[in-house]
């Protein structure tokens, strides 16, 4: 029972010295779990679930809490795992003698509490299921005969999982709500949209305002993703058990996709605003305002809001758009999309997301803290962390150190999406955001083409075509 460290970290989310090629050191063996340089490396399943399960003298690091529930689940199902902590605790403490051995109890039912506590304060949607709050009755009613406080606990545990479910499902469905009045207006347009359509600089002609509203969105969308969506995004069959993907329902990744669909949209929203303008001059004004607003999110720290602008401006019925551009200041764009090159494993980004997470760590303020990273990259890595090592060893054994990792990558994003936006909200221009017709790819180079004629023969049968 007196386990060494698991992890040399000392906070839940970085389990810092993750350094897979320097391993010089002796590996050592501990019931079933092995040891390399004092890091947990690898260890079969069930040595890992009698890790975590607590006992009177010991209770699991917060960094192996996180690892293991995050990456158990491509192994076994949420429900499944804490029907097995449960059996092994009732078994361990002798929770079904008829005479409780109550001082032992009084030591095991506060540790056995904090696990529950964690688990539904960081993988809430785990507990959507009422298989898996059934297991916390059952373990409450066995341990609550010893002490009157467990009852209190238990409620106040239960109370809080059950707001924080509401508040998300709420904002789901707030969401989804949106997204469905937006799909309807997609094919609004095939040519350019009648005069009354507002634009957004009639919404908000400040770029500074508009950079923190896109903020809020970027929060308030990011505050519903579990961190448990990223594994089971690439959820495979576990080799070890080949009649069943270990999550036979749906993926649970709604809010993952939700967030990579406002990230297109805005692409969309911000060529939309530019193809507009019937006249020259005011196309090129809307570009200047867009690299303004493009920087201040730069600035804030927001990199997937100012991905989606400079994608929405690099779409080709944008960038074809030449007279328009000779009317731009284009410098400060320059910079912008040198930020954000894709080069080197976009190098430039990633240096600078760096720089905004350090900021972060050291924030004095709510605003220092911003960390919004491009998503479709951070998705990428951790897909491409997924592809690169196997979940299990050759001797079966899982690759906990693999997990280390994507623990590492995870967590990081979840302190980052916990930060409160300090911004005033503005619902005037959150609506426009979210609502605000956009045109269809044909549309867009319908616009284009009337704005600017075709310049080619491949231009001019396109136009035809989509005329």
């Amino acid at each position: 029972e007196g386990m060494p460290q698991t992890l040399t970290s000392t906070s839940m989310f970085t389990p810092c010295g993750f350094s897979p090629h320097l391993h010089t050191s002796k590996e050592d063996e501990q019931g079933g779990l092995i040891f390399q340089d004092g890091n947990l490396t690898s260890a079969s399943l069930d040595a890992l679930i009698q890790h975590l399960i607590p006992t009177t003298d010991y209770y699991p690091e917060k960094a192996y809490i996180f690892t293991f529930l995050l990456s158990s689940r491509l192994f076994i199902e949420p429900h499944e795992l804490l029907s097995r902590v449960c059996h092994k605790c009732i078994e361990q403490q002798r929770l079904d003698d008829p005479v409780l051995d109550k001082a032992r109890i009084r030591k095991f039912g506060p540790k056995i509490l904090q696990l529950l506590t964690e688990w539904t304060e960081t993988f809430p949607y785990d507990f959507q299921e009422e298989r898996m709050i059934g297991h916390l009755k059952d373990m409450i009613h066995r341990i609550a005969p010893c002490d009157e406080a467990y009852w209190k606990k238990m409620n106040q545990l239960l109370q809080t999982l059950n707001q924080k479910l509401a508040t998300l499902s709420h904002g789901q469905e707030g969401i989804v709500k949106i997204s469905a009045a937006v799909s309807d207006k997609l094919v609004a347009f095939k040519s350019k949209p009648p005069a009354i359509q507002r634009e957004i600089l009639s919404v908000c002609s400040d770029p500074y305002t508009l950079a923190q509203q896109l903020t809020h969105v970027e929060l308030e969308r990011l505050s519903h993703i579990g961190p448990e969506e990223f594994v089971q995004a690439f959820v495979h069959k576990d080799p070890l058990d080949g009649t069943k993907t270990c999550f036979s329902e749906q993926k649970k990744t709604s809010n993952l996709e939700a967030y990579v669909k406002w990230f297109n949209r805005l692409c969309y929203l911000v060529a939309t605003e530019i193809c507009m303008p019937a006249k020259k001059k005011q196309r090129a004004q809307v570009i200047e305002f867009f690299i303004d607003v493009a920087r201040e999110c730069f600035n804030i720290g927001n990199f997937n809001s100012l991905m989606a602008i400079i994608s929405g401006m690099n779409m080709s019925p944008v960038s074809r758009l030449k007279k328009t551009w000779s009317k731009v200041k284009t410098a400060k764009f320059f910079i912008l999309e040198h930020q954000m090159d894709p080069t080197g494993n976009f190098y430039n980004y990633r240096t600078a997301l760096r720089g905004a997470a350090h900021r972060s760590l050291t924030a004095h303020s709510n605003r220092e803290k911003i960390v919004i990273p491009f998503f479709s990259l951070l998705i990428k890595d951790i897909y491409f962390l997924n592809e690169g090592c196997a979940n299990r060893l050759p001797n079966g054994h899982v690759n906990f150190e693999k997990f280390l990792e994507l623990a590492k990558q995870v967590g990081e994003f979840i302190t980052w999406k916990q930060v409160e936006c300090p911004f005033e909200q503005d619902p005037n221009i959150i609506h426009y955001l979210h609502t605000a017709p956009i045109f269809t790819e044909d549309g867009l180079y319908l616009a284009s083409y009337e704005s600017e004629s075709p310049e080619n023969q491949t231009e001019k049968d396109r136009w035809k075509s989509l005329r």
